[in-house]
């Protein structure tokens, strides 16, 4: 009998395709008209200096399962705003790149957010887990502004609210979650 589920198991295993590490969000309100945007990273990309001016709340995955060599400094989260060395994490990008907007919305992902890294400097030291086929423009200019806001669902740690208010150039953050098991390694 076990002989005969083996190749039925294997099949799925191999055809089946991986989970995404971002799952996917929702603006619950917004002053606009946009939608969450999961873009896909197979396609190259610019992201940054109002590139997309809509009113989309968007996200992609960076670099994946990645155990830092060195600990990171985060700006919400994490133990006492740092991530530890030797912790697995994955790194994802969440933006909303609007003329002149507000929103509020959430992005799930597949593992519990352990950090954000919200403003320029946290971001900037973090950059070695951008994603190496999206080209990151006005770096400068990344972060929330005065009045932004992001934070973890109380209840579900796998989901990131952000309660933004965009501008040109927008609201960037990076998010770091636990190692993703939908990740490909």
């Amino acid at each position: 009998m076990l002989k005969k589920l083996i190749p039925a198991v294997l099949a799925l295993t191999c055809t089946s395709p991986a989970m995404a590490v971002v799952l996917g969000g929702e603006i619950v309100d917004q002053r606009g008209n946009g939608k969450f945007v999961l873009l896909n990273t197979g396609t190259p990309f610019s992201v940054g200096a109002d590139n997309f001016n809509t009113d989309n709340l968007y996200a992609f995955d960076e670099d994946q399962n990645i155990v830092l060599t060195e600990p990171i400094r985060v700006d919400f989260g994490g133990d006492n705003g740092i991530i530890r060395q030797g912790e697995t994490i994955a790194s994802h990008y969440v933006f909303f790149d609007s003329f002149a907007g507000v929103h509020y919305g959430y992005v799930d992902f597949d593992a519990p957010v352990l950090g954000i890294a919200a403003f320029q400097d946290t971001m900037a030291a973090t950059d070695f887990l951008a994603n190496n086929d999206v080209n990151y423009i006005s770096t400068e200019l990344r972060g929330l502004e005065p009045g932004d806001r992001v934070w973890v669902d109380g209840q579900n740690p796998n989901r990131l609210w952000v309660f933004w208010a965009g501008s040109s150039p927008g609201d960037y953050i990076r998010v770091f979650t636990e190692k993703s098991l939908g990740a490909m390694m």
